[in-house]
């Protein structure tokens, strides 16, 4: 068996088939961690400027090459005028910059943040690993195997075809240079491990927040002129259950006389 048919015709299935079994295994048996686990409250200044460049870059480039999948005829018509060819090829170029400037900013941040590190794991660290692998081997395509818009849709996209048909023909992509061919198979291996990662969150749509129940919260001044109430006349809290006694479960008063406000939460109403 070559290395081409177990990379580039074997392991493609394995990849998918563990993207869509453990997926939905954690789904329904760890729903809680199907999210991307944000570490923003523990560093921010990195953060935002990783993340806002990787995702407009990393977005912008998926696009692209789901468009070149689903009308690859339309890219090759596209391309068949220079001007319009040259525009393509150095907007995907900016954009796969743009997306790796984000992803060595976030991992710098990662690895040098002492209360990042903390609620970091070990796959964490793989999963930046391959991204840095899958966008530098991209970008390194772009740069010197030009015209890349063009053989994708020539050669990586029936060969795409041809695994969704179960009619797997790695003729197509075989005779690429290694360095694509590593960018074909890092991204199987990102499928593989994308039910481990932070990646979930892709797939976690927020249908239940349309259903969810509503919360107002409300927030007014107390009357300076007043006295304040005397603490005995407030209602208690119970031991252990969190809702004052005397109240229905709906509602919950509070007050604060030190900072000057009161407050009352509704969960009765609309936010």
């Amino acid at each position: 068996m070559s290395s081409d048919v177990l990379f580039l015709q074997i392991f493609p299935y394995v990849a998918v088939t563990i993207m869509v079994v453990m997926g939905i295994y954690r789904n329904v048996n760890d729903r809680f961690t199907y999210s991307s686990l944000s570490s923003q409250f523990l560093e921010n200044g990195k953060l935002f400027w990783g993340s806002v460049p990787f995702h407009y870059g990393i977005i912008t480039v998926l696009v692209g090459h789901l468009i070149g999948f689903l009308i690859p005829t339309g890219v090759k018509a596209w391309n068949g005028v220079p001007v319009r060819l040259y525009v393509l090829e150095i907007t995907a170029l900016a954009f796969g910059l743009m997306a790796l400037i984000g992803l060595v900013t976030l991992a710098i941040r990662r690895l040098s943040d002492p209360r990042v590190q903390v609620v970091s794991t070990g796959m964490d660290f793989v999963l930046l690993l391959l991204l840095l692998v899958q966008t530098v081997t991209g970008l390194w395509t772009a740069v010197f195997y030009r015209w890349g818009s063009g053989w994708y849709v020539q050669a990586a996209v029936p060969y795409l075809y041809s695994l969704f048909a179960f009619k797997p023909q790695i003729g197509y992509v075989a005779g690429l240079p290694l360095v694509t061919k590593i960018h074909i198979i890092n991204f199987w291996a990102l499928c593989a491990i994308f039910p481990f990662t932070r990646l979930v969150h892709l797939v976690s749509l927020p249908f239940t927040y349309v259903t969810r129940p509503y919360q107002r919260v409300i927030w007014y001044r107390r009357d300076t002129n007043r006295p304040a109430p005397n603490p005995g006349t407030l209602p208690s809290v119970s031991q252990g259950a969190g809702v004052p006694t005397g109240l229905g479960h709906s509602d919950f008063y509070g007050r604060m006389t030190n900072t000057g406000w009161q407050g009352a939460i509704h969960k009765d109403a609309a936010v």
